[in-house]
């Protein structure tokens, strides 16, 4: 490789790496319990022991009932199901549209309708580790900076690999020159660390980076898809009778075989218009849980209005959440993920260390070009 190049390819790679590596410590550290998150979740939510069969579970409009009556004065926003805890979840509101960090939460036993210990999901240290992770407690707009900052991290780790790629392939893998120099050696761990991280980090880099674009994604989805619905509404008020939430589902169920309800959104949510239920199906693989297949119901005459399909992007960014975190393979993968996150950690402290420990810019240039060529002897 030409001086020229080295050079700009070593700018490139010290000021992204510089720009984003605070941010990346952070997002790693606030990272590592959110992976556990589901399990953590787990310890503090109540399990049914005792499960009655499917077609058993309890009458969803009286549940609905009996969550709106623990936080009088609110609406329904949302039904989900545990199907793994044999649970049902109710978020409400004060309106339609409440902004989740505003939600209340009531979990019921999806067969016998019992009030359980509900754990409120925007409350406690998970909930701040993870807006600390996603958005800073800025909104859209912190959490688009996180999503650059994830571009920055993925742009330094393709720079690092054309800078100390040649120089690696030369090297038993796993060398540590540690006769010469603390500098050496650390820039040595550096390399090697980033090698056995690079695939990994490029994917929860990229894919964290769709993730911040999920709200302009999911708005545009619900102005051009769900938009052609609710033009058939045009000038009708929001209903206020609603039609059996119970008999929706059970439509949905019908116009969906082979498929189980996740959730269900209520009219005025933004996930359904204003006058539907929005039934989503997904299925029963680690994969096919997270393709979400909306199936939309008149929520004034229960009737089915349309089973529109979810657009590519939209697909992408379903697969992309639970990527991020290691969630297809359960608790090995999310093992995985930890340690990987560990020695990414590595990495971060590794680069810092050698920013501080840092020459020139044409010594280091002069440094890799002699590294390129003498295979290590730099």
């Amino acid at each position: 490789m030409q001086r020229s190049a080295i050079k700009a390819w070593f700018l490139v790679h010290k000021w992204t790496s510089l720009v984003c590596t605070l941010f990346l410590l952070l997002l790693c550290v606030t990272g590592l319990p959110l992976v556990f998150g589901e399990e953590i979740a787990h310890l503090s939510e109540p399990h049914v022991d005792n499960p009655q069969p499917q077609a058993a579970h309890r009458n969803l409009d009286e549940q609905v009932r009996t969550a709106v009556a623990q936080y009088p004065g609110n609406v329904p926003l949302f039904v989900g199901w545990d199907w793994d805890g044999h649970t049902v979840y109710v978020n409400t509101g004060t309106e339609p549209a409440t902004p989740p960090p505003q939600m209340k939460t009531a979990l019921l036993d999806a067969s016998s309708g019992e009030v359980l210990p509900a754990p409120q999901f925007n409350e406690g240290v998970m909930y701040f580790l993870y807006r600390l992770h996603t958005d800073l407690f800025l909104g859209l707009p912190g959490m688009l900076f996180m999503g650059a900052m994830g571009l920055l991290f993925a742009v330094a780790i393709i720079s690092g690999l054309v800078l100390y790629g040649p120089f690696m392939r030369r090297q038993r893998f796993g060398t540590l020159r540690t006769g010469r120099s603390r500098r050496l050696a650390w820039l040595d761990l550096h390399n090697v660390i980033g090698v056995v991280t690079l695939g990994w980090a490029l994917v929860v880099g990229i894919t964290g980076a769709i993730n911040t674009i999920a709200k302009p994604l999911e708005t545009a989805w619900q102005s051009q898809q769900l938009g052609e619905f609710a033009a058939r509404y045009a000038g009708q008020p929001r209903p206020t009778t609603l039609a059996s939430l119970q008999a929706a589902v059970d439509t949905a169920r019908a116009a969906e075989p082979g498929m189980r309800p996740a959730f269900v959104s209520f009219p005025g949510t933004g996930y359904s218009g204003d006058h539907h239920y929005g039934v989503f199906m997904q299925g029963n693989t680690p994969l096919t849980e997270r393709l979400y297949r909306p199936v939309l119901i008149d929520a004034g005459t229960g009737e089915l209005t349309a089973q529109p399909q979810l657009p590519t992007y939209m697909s992408v960014l379903l697969l992309s959440q639970p990527l991020h975190f290691g969630d297809y393979g359960k608790l090995p993968l999310k093992i995985l993920w930890a340690l990987l996150d560990l020695l990414t950690i590595a990495v971060l402290v590794s680069g810092l260390y050698l920013w501080f420990k840092r020459g020139s810019t044409e010594a280091r240039v002069t440094e890799i070009e002699r590294a390129e060529k003498t295979g290590g002897a730099a």
